[in-house]
C-alpha cells in the first residue's frame, strides 16, 4: 500500500511547491449542487408519472444550483452562478431563497464567517466565527478532473430549517398502535416534517490545491474540497481556473442587518411560529365555515 502511493505523493508535493511559489494566486472553482427529494414521502405514490415529472422539473430551481467559489490563500467567497428562472418555477425559486443564502464569505486566517441572507423581503448580515468540523482522514483517492482527491469524514449538526434534509415525520411506535379514531391529527402542517439532528459529510479534497477552502460551509482539510456528499445533497466541482488574468476582487458581504448564526436562528423560530399560528387559525376558521 505505501508502495503504490508513493507516486502519488511525489505529483502532490510537486504541485505543492509549484502553487505556493505563486506569492498572490488566486483561483475560481465552479461547483454543480444537487438535492434529492423522494416525492412519495409527500403523496406521490397518488401521483401519476407526468405529474411527478411535472413537478420535478419544476423543482428544479432550487434542487439544482450552480456556484462559484473564488479563493486566495485566506479567503474566498461562495455564490450562486444565477440563470434565469423557467417559467412556473418563480415560487419554488422564492420559497427556497428565504432558507438558502446569498453571497458566503470565509477568512480561514482570522476565522471570519460572513453570509448576505434575505428571509421573507428582509436583508441580513450574517456575522459569526468560522466554524469547522472534526474531519477524519482517510487514505482512499479518487480523481476529479485532473486532480487527485483525498477522503475525509464528519459528523455535521444540521439547522433546523435546512430545506435540504427535512422529511416527512415517521410516526413512532406508540403513535402507530395507537387507535386512529382516537389520534388528532394536527392542523400544522409542520408537524409533518422532521430534520435529522446530525448528518455524516464525505468530503474529497485535493493537496495539489493546497489552501484551507471549500464550497459553501466547508472547508479546514489540507487542500481544495472538490466534492462533498451530505445526507441527499451533493456538491461536485465541475471546473477550477487558477490564476485567471483578470483576477477578481474578494469582498465582505456588507448588506443587511447584522446578526450572529444564533439571533438570526431566532428570528426565524419566531417568523415561523408566527405563520404556523396564523396558518392554524385560518384552518379553524375554514373548518367552521364548512360546517
Amino acid at each position: 500500500m505505501k508502495k503504490s502511493l508513493l507516486p502519488i505523493i511525489a505529483v502532490l508535493l510537486f504541485s505543492l511547491t509549484t502553487v505556493l511559489s505563486a506569492q498572490d494566486f488566486q483561483g475560481k472553482a465552479y461547483y454543480q449542487t444537487k438535492t434529492t427529494m423522494n416525492l412519495d414521502e409527500w403523496g406521490g405514490r397518488e401521483m401519476s408519472p407526468e405529474r411527478k415529472k411535472m413537478i420535478q422539473e419544476r423543482m428544479k430551481s432550487f434542487l439544482e444550483k450552480q456556484y462559484v467559489l473564488t479563493f486566495n490563500k485566506e479567503e474566498s467567497v461562495y455564490k450562486e452562478d444565477e440563470k434565469l428562472e423557467m417559467p412556473g418555477q418563480r415560487g419554488w425559486g422564492g420559497f427556497a431563497s428565504s432558507f438558502s443564502g446569498g453571497p458566503k464569505y470565509k477568512n480561514v486566517k482570522e476565522k471570519e464567517l460572513l453570509q448576505d441572507q434575505e428571509f421573507f423581503g428582509k436583508e441580513f448580515l450574517i456575522k459569526d466565527e468560522l466554524k469547522s468540523l472534526e474531519w477524519k482522514m482517510g487514505t482512499e483517492t479518487k480523481v476529479i478532473g485532473n486532480y487527485t482527491c483525498f477522503k475525509a469524514t464528519a459528523i455535521k449538526t444540521v439547522d433546523e430549517f435546512d430545506w435540504r434534509s427535512m422529511r416527512r415525520r415517521q410516526p413512532k411506535k406508540e403513535e402507530k398502535e395507537a387507535d386512529s379514531s382516537q389520534t388528532k391529527k394536527s392542523d400544522d402542517p409542520m408537524d409533518e416534517v422532521e430534520v435529522p439532528k446530525t448528518i455524516e459529510v464525505t468530503a474529497w479534497y485535493t493537496p495539489q490545491i493546497p489552501i484551507n477552502q471549500g464550497p459553501d460551509d466547508y472547508w479546514g482539510l489540507p487542500g481544495l474540497i472538490l466534492e462533498v456528499n451530505a445526507d441527499r445533497t451533493t456538491i461536485l466541482c465541475t471546473k477550477i481556473v487558477m490564476n485567471p488574468e483578470e483576477k477578481e476582487e474578494i469582498e465582505k458581504p456588507t448588506k443587511g442587518e447584522e446578526v450572529t448564526q444564533q439571533e438570526y436562528t431566532e428570528i426565524i423560530t419566531k417568523k415561523m411560529k408566527e405563520m404556523r399560528e396564523m396558518y392554524g387559525g385560518r384552518r379553524g376558521r375554514n373548518g367552521g365555515r364548512r360546517n
